[in-house]
């Protein structure tokens, strides 16, 4: 008589196939988890790429705007005042407009502005101011601006241009010119203020207005 396996004894091709089965769960766990870490690295490559794209693309955009305003303002206009008071002379650019106060043996008073010139009432911030006053030189240094170097709102820089000494004053002028630049010479009696009360304004006074400046004091 031919007995029956005992219960409960493992088939010995069932630990191979258990393995393999475990295997192969592992392989397709592995490929399912590197395939959506591709996708996920692909997409954040892309993404990147885009941004990068686009950062570019607005980089060179604003370059171009720049160098667009820079050649609009060319060829530069030029300013030339009065013969009594020092004959000042400066280029400036073509797309500002000029406004003259007032003109007269004792004093006066030029505003430029792109396009247009606002209204003279304390509240403008002009792209450049020009003044010329029967103020004595040393009264307006010494009087009106060093006491603000001391206190810290300006700073002081002495300059020399067509062989001619002044000061140079950078910083907070006024609660309504926070951050100014001015120039101020002696023209024969009087004093000359050169100015830009608009930060934005700082490059076309440095490079345009300052390096054309010529007067005869």
């Amino acid at each position: 008589m031919i007995r029956n396996r005992e219960t409960g004894e493992i088939n010995p091709l069932l630990i191979p196939l258990i393995i393999a089965v475990v295997l192969m769960l592992g392989v397709g766990g592995f490929a399912g988890w590197a395939y959506l870490n591709y996708t996920d690295q692909k997409n954040n490559v892309d993404q990147k790429v885009e941004v990068a794209v686009t950062k570019a693309k607005q980089e060179q955009s604003d370059e171009d705007d720049k160098k667009f305003a820079e050649r609009e303002k060319e060829p530069y206009r030029q300013f030339i005042g009065p013969e009594d008071l020092g004959r000042v002379q400066f280029d400036y650019p073509k797309i500002w407009s000029s406004y003259i106060e007032k003109s007269t043996n004792s004093a006066f008073e030029a505003y430029f502005q792109p396009i247009t010139v606002p209204a003279v009432d304390g509240k403008s911030l002009f792209a450049l101011r020009v003044t010329i006053e029967g103020r004595k030189y040393d009264d307006v240094i010494n009087g009106t601006y060093q006491p603000k170097v001391k206190s810290g709102e300006l700073r002081s820089t002495p300059v020399t241009i067509e062989g001619f000494s002044g000061v140079r004053f950078d910083g907070k002028f006024s609660r309504e010119v926070p951050n100014g630049a001015m120039v101020i010479f002696k023209v024969r009696d009087k004093t000359m203020r050169i100015y830009t009360e608009d930060p934005a304004r700082l490059n076309d006074f440095n490079e345009i207005i300052l390096k054309n400046l010529k007067f005869n004091p």
